[in-house]
């Protein structure tokens, strides 16, 4: 019998049932019938099939369905879940590392797609858009002043490789709109955001996830480094989320020598899964540190605990987000997936990355954040408690480190509020930084190209001028962010370097951002200093 069958069945139980014991007769004079038992499938498809066919309204049995997954996996822990067929795509696109799409990377400030820039020998290059331009309509469709959200636009200039899309493109002060019309291609998505030296020896490399190309893209960044006299390494994971178990352990792998353990995974259906380094690592002489804060997860905790465990790097930073637990994603046939939860990852030394968690209780969960800043721990190292039955021991040099939730830095950095006003945040959440260079940019593009020929020398000879400060701040009050004297003065050095980061940015590259705006972050600055002094034999020897 289907489950449909059982279904019906069950509803014609229930209304004979109804219908034969009528209202005022003790049903106790009865002899209580065994109803036949259901299976959790079967019990799920027969509520469905009653409240199909009795609820007073029209049902959206799919919907229904599926808001009943997503309740059934709360139950269990806080990163198992189920996503619909679109989610699923939007939620896979950037681990796979490419899109199809025209190729560019833009922001929307004032209802307006600004195009920042455009990937080389991308689509959008190859037929002439240029950094700047302002595209207002896409396939007849106006974009510029309706407000559409940023999700929309990005599906309307997406799609198959191959196929067409039209744009109209407004050009500086040029009185007519530009047709371009692009052929779209496939768009590699980078998840190394900027790759430079530090110092003479000292090169810097950012991760902002693990997708399928990023160890690629990390060989060929840490190779361009050692062509420049790279001796030492910083690797920064900051607000790195994540993603796939391989990447995180190629780029272990270049650091650690052959049969070095990377991680293992175990759950009680899993058997344990130990992934141990196969071959000598490209880089495994020159020093390494490693920049954490609490929203490095998963895959960066991997990488952080892997090089702590085996003593081939110093951790800087915070205490990671503690994100150990490991998903596999179970497709479904009509394009949804379930990601469950199967196992839990350990570094080298035993630790279980996971922290604490009650099942079901999502909401508890989501407050962690909120209570490592109300107990002071990301301000100040001794406010972190652990638990020295957690405590394991590092491989080589038999160091002391703790489980009990994310990997706990060698060097504790604070996070740094003295550059920090609300005037400051107002002026960010409004957008007036971007929106700001944006305008610089658009107008003094070319004067910046002819006067600075590399980043390098727009860094040295490039300054945010005290007129420029005033059209910022002018740009604030229009857009209703009132000027605050004393609170200016508390962010004025921040507010200076982080417009300089972002002009260097739409001018030149992603990486010179960083290599302007790391200056404001304590963590790169003790990572730097760390690396270049004896200290880092103090933790490592």
């Amino acid at each position: 019998m289907n489950i449909r069958n059982i279904a019906i069945s069950a509803v014609a139980v229930l209304a004979a049932t109804l219908m034969a014991v009528p209202s005022g007769i003790a049903r106790d004079r009865q002899q209580p019938q065994k109803q036949p038992e259901l299976t959790p499938d079967r019990k799920i498809a027969v509520i469905t099939q009653i409240v199909e066919s009795f609820y007073v309204d029209t049902v959206n049995a799919n919907k229904m369905v599926e808001e009943g997954i997503v309740a059934m996996l709360k139950t269990l822990d806080p990163h198992s879940t189920y996503t619909n067929a679109e989610e699923t795509k939007e939620l896979t696109e950037p681990l796979q590392g490419n899109f199809s799409g025209v190729g560019i990377q833009f922001n929307m400030l004032t209802d307006t797609l600004y195009v920042i820039q455009t990937v080389a020998g991308g689509p959008s290059e190859k037929v002439g858009i240029l950094a700047g331009d302002r595209i207002l309509m896409v396939n007849d469709t106006l974009i510029a002043g309706v407000k559409k959200p940023n999700a929309e636009v990005i599906k309307m200039l997406r799609g198959p490789k191959g196929t067409e899309v039209n744009v109209k493109v407004k050009r500086g002060n040029e009185p007519e709109l530009i047709d371009f019309r692009i052929v779209r291609d496939d768009i590699p998505i980078n998840s190394v955001d900027a790759a430079y030296m530090a110092d003479d020896k000292t090169g810097y490399i950012r991760v902002s996830r693990f997708a399928e190309s990023t160890g690629d893209e990390f060989v060929e960044a840490m190779n361009k480094l050692l062509r420049q006299g790279m001796k030492n390494v910083i690797i920064d994971l900051e607000d790195n989320g994540g993603g796939y178990l391989v990447s995180a352990f190629n780029l272990s792998s270049i650091f650690l020598p052959k049969d070095a353990p990377v991680v293992y995974t175990e759950g009680l259906r899993q058997p344990r899964t130990a992934y141990d380094n196969q071959q000598p690592g490209q880089f495994t002489d020159g020093r390494v540190v490693v920049m954490v804060n609490q929203y490095s997860a998963s895959a960066s905790e991997i990488l952080a605990g892997a090089l702590q465990d085996n003593d081939r790097a110093a951790i800087v930073g915070r205490r990671t987000f503690g994100k150990g637990l490991v998903q596999r994603p179970f497709p479904l046939p009509d394009g949804s997936m379930v990601r469950l939860t199967t196992a839990h990852y350990y570094t080298p030394s035993g630790r279980s990355i996971q922290k604490p968690y009650n099942a079901g209780d999502t909401e508890d969960y989501s407050m962690d954040m909120r209570r490592r800043y109300d107990s002071g721990e990301l301000f100040n190292r001794d406010s972190i408690h652990v638990n020295d039955s957690l405590r394991y021991y590092t491989l080589r040099l038999h160091r002391p480190v703790y489980g009990g939730g994310g990997i706990m830095p060698d060097r504790f950095v604070a996070v740094d509020t003295t550059g920090y006003s609300t005037y400051y945040r107002d002026l960010t959440a409004k957008g007036i930084f971007n929106r700001y260079t944006q305008n610089y940019v658009d107008a003094h593009r070319k004067q910046i190209q002819k006067a600075y020929k590399t980043d390098a020398a727009f860094m040295k000879g490039f300054e945010v001028t005290d007129e420029m400060l005033k059209e910022f701040t002018d740009l604030g009050e229009k857009e209703g962010v009132p000027m605050n004297e004393e609170q200016f003065a508390i962010s004025r050095d921040g507010i200076r370097t982080i417009i300089k980061a972002l002009i260097g940015r739409d001018v030149y590259e992603q990486s010179t951002y960083y290599r302007i705006a790391n200056e404001l972050n304590p963590t790169y600055r003790e990572a730097l200093r760390l690396i270049n002094s004896d200290d880092y034999n103090s933790i490592l020897q």
